[in-house]
């Protein structure tokens, strides 16, 4: 397929899924290989009919030899189209050890937090990554590989939320990289992707090109499934909101459900509904299992289930629920002054804290880390600061957000476990929230470009 045709179907794409619209900023995430380099030429392309600005970012993983040369080739690659450009590096070995992660995972962690904490700094309306329709394909083989239900066959959003999209989900791998040859546009190659001990390069390298043999079309094949995984997954994701909200009883921080109801579904949405009551105790569902969930609707009357070390799931009197003892020590409340000076010991599990002054660079933005450490404002810090368990009604407004939340909202759309939230300290400056583990701080207490000293709290 030729450089127009590509055009226009990137610009259909853009254009039908309102990716792109007059007057955004596009922070594009800029790796240097043919993906992102293809992304970069298409935007630029756009911009000279769409009033839109462009800003290049690029995350150094410092995992591989060429790291130090991708990134400055993502910098000559801006400057060569007069972009602004923004580079920033950590230590993904030491954070994926630190948050007990695969290195894959904590570089795509690392790699989010730094595209949206920088379009935030740039004032980027929208984050671009250069996700293709091959990128799709592997994922769908992926997880039907580890197995997966309709959810996971979904794959890739074009637009998973308000700011991220994905124009080239409608374009395939092999397009961009003959996008990029015949417009004479160099790009860099990561030697890691011909590393067959990873999954995805399996996929990538074997899999994909035996069914390809098979059907020159299955890229395109596998990409429509997606799309119909989701926009199916969207219908029931109703339907299953419906039933829970039938089905499920508040009962104080916690949920039950009617395990006789329940039993009359179908058992799709039993399942589904069962998953949505996990996921709001756990905070998400990592670690829960096909058979944990089957194990949890055959469950009988005075019955348990374990889930993990620590929880059981009972059925009693009619109810599915969460058995406490055990599972969730009660809530130690607790209310210190803090003038930041030596370690702050908390009670019970809450932790051991300490605080220190930062002269600030400001070329050098600090290494924000949410839910070990926080930067704050000096200027706007009122000491001694109140260190108090969590408390209803608590409500701020996190670094980013368009407005106040009630604190409990905020940590169950974090998907911070139940477990956790009550032990959370919360760092008041005077009386408004300053900043609580794992989320960002206020917003009235963010580092602007002329903060001269941070404060930084850290969890030890």
């Amino acid at each position: 397929m030729g450089p127009v045709m590509i055009t226009k179907r990137f610009r259909k794409t853009v254009t039908r899924l309102g990716l792109i619209e007059p007057g955004d900023k596009v922070l594009v995430a800029l790796s240097g290989g043919q993906d992102s380099m293809a992304l970069l030429e298409l935007l630029c392309e756009l911009r000279r009919d769409m009033p839109i600005g462009v800003v290049v970012a690029h995350f150094n993983h410092k995992l591989r030899p060429g790291a130090g040369a991708d990134e400055a080739f993502a910098k000559a690659a801006a400057r060569k189209r007069r972009l602004p450009v923004v580079t920033a590096s950590r230590n993904v070995r030491l954070f994926a050890k630190r948050r007990r992660l695969n290195l894959e995972e904590a570089g795509r962690e690392l790699r989010y937090e730094f595209l949206r904490k920088t379009a935030r700094r740039v004032g980027a309306t929208k984050i671009a990554t250069a996700h293709t329709l091959t990128d799709q394909a592997e994922t769908v083989l992926m997880r039907i590989v580890r197995g997966t239900g309709l959810q996971g066959l979904g794959g890739i959003s074009a637009h998973p939320d308000d700011s991220l999209i994905r124009p080239l989900l409608g374009i395939e791998r092999a397009e961009t990289e003959a996008f990029l040859r015949r417009r004479g546009i160099p790009f860099r190659t990561d030697e890691t992707n011909l590393d067959r001990r990873i999954l995805r390069n399996r996929i990538r390298l074997e899999t994909l090109p035996a069914f390809a043999r098979v059907d020159p079309a299955v890229v395109r094949h596998l990409g429509r499934l997606s799309e119909l995984a989701r926009d199916e997954e969207e219908l029931l994701g109703k339907v299953t909101a419906t039933a829970w909200l039938e089905l499920s009883r508040p009962d104080g921080d916690f949920f039950s459900l009617d395990a006789v109801a329940i039993g009359y579904l179908p058992r799709a949405l039993a399942r589904r509904v069962v998953r949505m009551f996990l996921s709001e105790l756990l905070g998400g569902l990592r670690g829960v299992s096909f058979d944990d969930v089957e194990d949890i609707l055959a469950l009988k009357e005075g019955k348990e289930k374990p889930l993990g070390k620590r929880r059981f799931i009972r059925r009693e009197a009619g109810r599915i629920f969460l058995k406490r003892p055990g599972a969730h020590p009660p809530k130690e409340a607790f209310e210190v002054r803090w003038d930041g000076k030596g370690i702050l010991e908390l009670p019970g599990t809450s932790g051991r804290f300490r605080a220190s002054t930062i002269e600030r660079k400001k070329e050098e933005p600090p290494a924000y880390d949410d839910r070990t450490r926080a930067f704050l404002n000096a200027a706007s810090v009122e000491f001694p600061l109140t260190v108090r368990s969590r408390l209803p009604g608590d409500k701020y407004r996190p670094l980013g957000a368009p407005g106040t939340k009630r604190l409990k909202e905020i940590l169950r759309a974090k998907k911070i476990p139940r477990a956790e939230r009550d032990i959370l300290p919360v760092f008041l400056s005077g009386r408004n929230i300053a900043w609580v583990p794992g989320l960002p701080v206020a917003e009235r207490c963010k580092l602007k470009p002329r903060t001269s000293t941070a404060l930084c709290i850290e969890k030890l």
